[in-house]
């Protein structure tokens, strides 16, 4: 009789504590590794992994599967690239708790904010749920791949407790931030992982409209904040442009203390406030050092669009022969680009007004860059931009950027480095990932579908910072595993994971270092209606592994479903004795 469900032999072992690599055996039961060490005995399964490494599953602490959940028991592109354990209900959009006649509110929240395509909002949600207990429920009901865990979103409260003035960001009255408070209680204690909140100018609607929840008084946050004191758990998640920095930086330091939870808040690089970041870091550290708890989420990349003719954004979008054929199949669009007439006519034009975004982008050539091949150049060198090669050739860029978007039948994306990339170079992105008081995120997965696809960062950060940067020093792989392991978790309160030892859940990547590498983004069509998204493969995942299963084998699916909703915080495991 086999004395192990699972044992992955001879590994690398990298175990998510930031301890050196050893070559060991991991043994599996019931879901939970029970031995690690050399000589294990048989298992009904076993898995080689000589001369491979061993990890703990990615934790993705910044997703945006909320809808996904209730519909899908695949939580792809994440579970293909490695992740065990996503985290869903970021940045204050979400679907519960909802009355009914709101939910084209929220969809069009989720829209405009994530740019996940509302027509596949109406048709994959069921909205069998009022509460936000109901909404976990429903996501209880389908087995899934992975675990997911769900935070209560600010934007669904605030519709839900004002109806119409909430959505129009109408001040809350005492009556209405105490039912916030009530009602945040309620989905802590019922399992929600936490609390998100957005207050960024950036985030609009679909119809352009300010989030609601953007100026929230301080009132509504702080009765929000004693919400999670009530339930004595839960985390804070943050999305601001600090423009206020004296002011938002108190208001999250008062909001820590009254909840006693912890906060993270995103912070980037943007080319129009390049040095924000720098200021955010000294706070943050003053903080830390006063006792609060507080991270910055940060991408260990550019935060990048991928530009193309299949997705939401690129930049001839708004001129008005483009307009002509932008709702035409593709192959119609390419061929109309083609004809040279039709080509001549679009690039003489001036982009239309009243598109602000796009127009902003549609000039920045130094920062668009062709994808050679099947893989993307997270940090191209800015002499390659298409900006700096039409300067070299003595045409005006439009030129080579219509070249580039018919190119392979109009299935080729440009890489355009909206964040993180001032300076054309990821110096600066190594600072933030170096600071003790950062967290690895902002992946987004489930978010912006057509146009980012940054679900990869897990992959990324091995790959180019521990073994393929020449452009200056990169990190070792034992802290960046654990960066997006057992530091992950812990910040989310999710204990029982990100780390390989007895008693934590059997939760592992079996990884092809020497062959591991990211391919170039695609367009599917998979969502509800045959809608698009963004998605990215990589090779050398050998296997992973959730809960003892193996979920993933070299990127297929093996058709297991292992996965579970988590409600709330999980307590670490009581120190097992190795077999």
């Amino acid at each position: 009789m086999a004395a192990f469900d699972l044992v992955v032999r001879g590994g690398t072992l990298f175990d998510g504590t930031g301890a050196a690599p050893v070559v060991a055996d991991v043994g599996v039961r019931d879901g939970r590794i029970v031995a690690v060490g050399q000589g294990l005995a048989i298992g009904r399964e076993e898995i080689d992994a000589t001369g491979l490494m061993v990890t703990p599953g990615w934790v993705d602490i910044h997703t945006h599967y909320d809808g996904q959940i209730t519909w899908d028991s695949r939580m792809t592109p994440s579970s293909t690239l490695g992740a065990t354990t996503v985290v869903a209900g970021n940045c204050g959009v979400g679907f519960a708790p909802v009355r009914k006649g709101d939910e084209d509110t929220l969809i069009r929240l989720m829209e405009g904010v994530e740019d996940i395509p509302g027509a596949a909002l109406h048709e994959g949600l069921s909205w069998e749920w009022e509460s936000f207990d109901e909404y976990m429920t429903a996501v209880e009901r389908l087995p899934h791949d992975i675990d997911v865990a769900v935070q209560l979103p600010h934007g669904a409260l605030r519709v839900y407790v004002m109806g119409e003035r909430g959505a129009n960001r109408e001040p809350a009255t005492p009556d209405e931030t105490a039912r916030m408070r009530e009602l945040t209680r309620d989905a802590i204690k019922a399992g929600a992982l936490g609390f998100s909140t957005t207050r960024t100018m950036v985030h609009r609607t679909a119809d352009g409209d300010l989030t609601p929840t953007v100026g929230a008084a301080r009132a509504e946050m702080e009765a929000i904040a004693q919400g999670l004191a009530d339930a004595g758990s839960g985390v804070l998640q943050w999305v601001s442009d600090f423009q206020d920095m004296d002011g938002e930086f108190q208001l999250i330091q008062d909001l820590t203390r009254i909840a006693g939870q912890p906060l993270s808040f995103s912070m980037v690089q943007a080319d129009v406030i390049p040095d924000q970041w720098r200021e955010l870091t000294r706070r943050l550290d003053v903080a830390v050092e006063e006792g609060f708890p507080l991270k910055a989420q940060i991408a260990g990349r550019p935060v990048g669009l991928m530009l193309g003719l299949q997705g939401s954004a690129h930049p001839f979008i708004s001129r008005p022969s483009f307009q002509e054929i932008a709702d035409k199949p593709l192959a119609e669009k390419v061929a109309a680009m083609r004809d040279p007439a039709f080509r001549a006519r679009l690039i003489a034009e001036a982009p239309a007004k009243g598109h602000p975004f796009i127009n902003s982008l549609a000039g920045a050539y130094h920062k668009m860059y062709a994808i050679d091949g099947d893989a993307v150049d997270y940090e191209p060198d800015p002499a390659t931009s298409l900006g700096a090669r039409a300067k070299a050739l003595g045409v005006h860029p439009d030129e080579l950027i219509y070249d580039a978007l018919i190119a392979d039948e109009g299935r080729a994306f440009l890489f355009f480095p909206m964040h993180n990339y001032v300076e054309g170079s990821l110096d600066n992105v190594r600072a933030m990932i170096a600071n003790p008081n950062t967290l690895s995120g902002l992946s987004d997965g489930g978010a912006h579908v057509g146009a980012i696809c940054d679900v990869s960062l897990p992959t990324f950060m091995l790959t180019y910072w521990c073994r393929d940067r020449t452009r200056g020093p990169g990190f070792g792989l034992a802290e960046t595993i654990r960066a997006q392991t057992k530091d992950t978790a812990e910040a989310v309160g999710l204990n029982d994971r990100g780390i390989i030892a007895p008693g934590y859940l059997a939760d592992l990547n079996v990884i092809d270092f020497e062959r591991l590498r990211l391919k170039a983004p695609y367009m599917v069509y998979d969502l509800p209606t045959g809608a698009r998204r963004l998605m990215q493969d990589a090779e050398g995942y050998v296997a992973t592994i959730k809960s003892g299963a193996v979920i993933y084998r070299e990127g297929q699916p093996t058709g297991a479903l292992p996965g579970k909703l988590v409600r709330g915080r999980q307590p670490a495991p009581q120190a097992m004795a190795a077999e």
